[in-house]
């Protein structure tokens, strides 16, 4: 343990043997297809249909303040933005897709080794937690907390819009009154979102019921949205019009990797993972197994998707809401469009599952370390859940997605992520030098080139944020350093011990 009381650390062993506690002990269920399942059920939602034309295209931001522009384009027009344009990648932005999936396959190699050496619940929280100190923990498990509830209240509010395009078909619709924000553009309404609210008290019950339920329906949304994908796929090679591809390249470099900062989010969430530790069956063979084979099918997946979907349009016309299901419009494949909005909608909930699944778990590590209050580490007796946690996240996200539309911090949520991504990365350099001889089920390669590069690529991203979303993001951690040292601090087991 570490000298200050900021930056002691928790014992690995000390970790295991807690979770191994009868009070504290989850049901152990998983195995390598669900924890692979897990990650391509949050990676894989609404963003390949929908992101994937938008980065072909690109896009031009218009700002009303200098807050809304990026740190790098801040520093790169000596903080005079006024509006800048943002190059699409054309075809080549299947290229684009590959890049990011190998600087997110950086982080995803630090998690492995991390999650097979430690396999408890709380992920990048509880890595923290061992290699840099209890302060560290602190700040990346209050950034995950808002990383799963900001990212779920936006999917939701997403889903909640995408339930009346597919009722559409039959003639359906919910009333106004049932599926439009309470606050819109700042004004109170009389309304309520309700299918958003009610989508997520229904995972959440399932969640409470127990992992393997939850996971046994996430393994059935993932197979059915991976065979809308293949059918798409399948359907949309055979209206390429090879004339689209040319050029592969029509914005250059530049384009190529502003397409890159856009897709990237549409990764997040192989990271969830790691949050089923303490629920795996043989945590240091499957986890990296799962981590790691989440990120290659999905990131296949989007390659193949960028490629039949710049064929089949021309890259200039793709930067709209739907641009999947537009290009099987003008196609002509109207049933096969239908599909594919149904599969979008599985993606979706699939994603909302398997985030509200890993934020109770974060709530509850933290709770069970003495950093929240204990009710958040309550199990279910029958269950073996932590049934507390489960259902207050459930609340805590369902409320705010019930009454208004957050899509514009959803950027908070991709802030809190690359936080995580470098503190995980910059934990293996930590325990390859204190703990040399500590077994690990898996191991980085070209330590310490591997992680290094992973901050770096972690950093550029963040500084690829408006300074909006920075003073957010410091607002946030100022919130949570406040609770820190008013109340965990002092309530800290660990703190307790020593």
């Amino acid at each position: 343990m570490s000298d200050s009381q900021l930056f002691r650390t928790k014992s690995i062993d000390a970790l295991i043997a807690t979770s191994e506690e009868p009070q504290n002990r989850l049901a152990k269920t998983l195995g390598p297809w669900q924890l692979t399942a897990l990650g391509i059920g949050a990676v894989i939602g609404s963003g390949i249909f929908i992101l994937t034309g938008t980065a072909a295209a690109g896009e031009v931001k218009e700002y009303s303040s200098i807050l809304n522009a990026t740190i790098l384009e801040i520093i790169a027009s000596g903080g005079s933005v006024s509006s800048v344009g943002r190059p699409g990648g054309g075809p080549g932005i299947a290229l684009s897709f590959l890049l990011v999936a190998i600087a997110c396959g950086l982080a995803a190699l630090c998690y492995a080794e991390l999650a097979s050496m430690i396999p408890i619940a709380g992920s990048a929280y509880t890595y923290a937690y061992a290699t840099l100190g209890e302060i560290f923990a602190w700040m990346v498990g209050w950034q995950l907390v808002l990383e799963y509830a900001v990212s779920n209240m936006a999917v939701a509010v997403g889903f909640a819009a995408h339930v009346n395009d597919v009722l559409d078909r039959f003639g359906w619709r919910l009333p106004e009154a049932l599926s439009q924000p309470t606050i819109q553009n700042g004004v109170i309404t009389p309304h309520i979102n309700l299918a958003s609210f009610l989508i997520l008290i229904a995972l959440t019950w399932l969640l409470v019921r127990g992992v393997k339920e939850g996971t046994n329906a996430n393994n059935f949304m993932v197979i059915l949205k991976l065979a809308v994908i293949l059918l798409f796929i399948a359907v949309g090679a055979t209206h390429i019009q090879v004339e689209n591809w040319n050029p592969i390249f029509p914005n250059g470099m530049n384009g190529l990797l502003t397409g890159a900062a856009i897709v990237f989010f549409t990764y997040i969430g192989f990271d969830s993972v790691s949050t089923a530790a303490e629920e795996c069956r043989n945590p240091q063979r499957d986890l990296p197994r799962g981590i790691m084979a989440s990120l290659i099918i999905c990131a296949l997946l989007y390659f193949a998707v960028a490629v039949v979907l710049t064929g089949m349009q021309n890259w200039k016309t793709l930067n709209n809401a739907a641009p999947v299901v537009n290009a099987l419009k003008l196609a002509g494949e109207n049933n096969v469009r239908w599909l594919v909005g149904v599969g979008a909608l599985f993606g979706m909930v699939s994603s909302l599952l398997v985030f509200q699944y890993g934020q109770s778990r974060i709530w509850y590590a933290m709770s069970r370390d003495g950093l929240l209050p204990k009710l958040f580490s309550k199990v279910h007796p029958r269950y073996r859940t932590p049934s507390t946690a489960t259902w207050i996240a459930g609340f805590v996200v369902g409320i705010p997605a019930m009454v208004g539309d957050i899509g514009a911090f959803a950027d908070l949520a991709n802030m809190g992520t690359l936080c995580a991504f470098a503190m995980v990365s910059a934990g293996v350099l930590v325990l390859r030098k204190k703990q040399p001889e500590r077994a690990r089920g898996f191991r980085v390669p070209l330590v310490p080139i591997v992680p290094i590069a992973a901050i770096a690529c972690c950093v550029l991203l963040m500084l690829s944020l408006p300074l909006f979303t920075w003073l957010n993001f410091l607002g946030w951690l100022t919130l949570g350093l406040i609770i820190y040292f008013t109340y965990s601090k002092s309530r800290s087991s660990l703190g307790k011990m020593e």
